[in-house]
């Protein structure tokens, strides 16, 4: 199942070129109050709707996807969490190119960890992405997206998958420089999801999506998550033993080699096997 948000933040379910409008159901919702939860609710009771989407499928209105905006198919992670270097390709180039570690030390993902990027850098596809220190090299990020359903700490890798809600595309933007990792990758509009959550049954293992990421046309970015250092299982394994992760949280999971800058009125097409493709303009 392909499950949108979009335009006045309502809910729909993707089917081909079209977006059947099932926000009816959020109606569903538990109703919180201060102090609110730490997870997304919409994630979090997912599959208690899941019925009701399908129902509400049956009769919904239907609007051409190319007609609406689309928004981040999760609305409120708690954490974006980003696995640095996962490809060993991409740890080759940034140590190679002075414009990539500006004389900082780069360590693969095992020394250097995960990093966390600002909830509020968080957009949608319709949103596009607004260069921030364009004086300074911006350049697109293609990742696996992972979003997280239930409550998971220390988790074993072997169990892990069972704690996906679905998978996404992820562009992590990054404004080159000496700064932390999370400065550079936090400004507004640097994390972009969607284009919609699909969910995880419908890619029972995420190892192997062959994934590409073009820049007016022309291919910048093109791999597979078969050569992720760490793959999807290790990485929640990893984040989950020093963070409690809640449903909606979001792993972006490392991008690989071919990363390059954009520049405002440059298009960004990213595709990933299972998911399918967005274009997001630069702004």
């Amino acid at each position: 199942m392909k499950i949108c948000r979009f335009d006045d933040f309502r809910l729909g379910l993707v089917e081909g070129d079209q977006v059947l409008d099932v926000t009816s159901i959020l109606d569903l919702l538990p109703v919180y109050r201060y102090p609110l939860p730490q997870f997304d609710p919409f994630i979090a009771n997912l599959d208690y709707l899941l019925p009701a989407i399908k129902t509400a499928a049956l009769t919904a209105r239907r609007l051409p996807l190319a007609d609406v905006v689309l928004l981040s198919p999760v609305a409120n992670p708690g954490k974006l969490v980003a696995a640095p270097v996962n490809y060993t390709k991409h740890l080759e180039e940034v140590l190679a190119n002075d414009q990539l570690h500006h004389q900082v030390v780069i360590n693969d993902i095992y020394k250097a960890g995960l990093f966390l990027k600002a909830t509020s850098s968080l957009v949608g596809v319709g949103a596009g992405v607004t260069l921030n220190h364009p004086e300074r090299r911006n350049d697109h990020e293609i990742e696996l997206a992972v979003v997280i359903g239930r409550t998971a700490k220390d988790v074993k890798r072997e169990n892990a998958l069972s704690y996906v809600a679905g998978y996404a595309i992820g562009l992590d933007m990054t404004i080159r420089g000496p700064e932390e990792r999370s400065l550079r990758k936090s400004p507004d509009s640097y994390s972009v999801l969607g284009p919609w959550l699909v969910t995880a049954d419908e890619i029972p293992d995420p190892t192997g999506l062959e994934f590409v990421i073009k820049v007016n046309g022309e291919v910048r970015q093109h791999a597979n998550t078969r050569d992720l250092i760490m793959g999807v299982e290790q990485l929640i394994e990893f984040a989950s033993s020093f963070y409690t992760l809640h449903p909606g949280d979001v792993i972006f999971t490392g991008t690989p080699e071919g990363v390059a800058p954009v520049l405002a009125g440059d298009v960004m097409d990213a595709q990933i096997q299972g998911i399918g493709q967005m274009r997001v303009s630069v702004l």
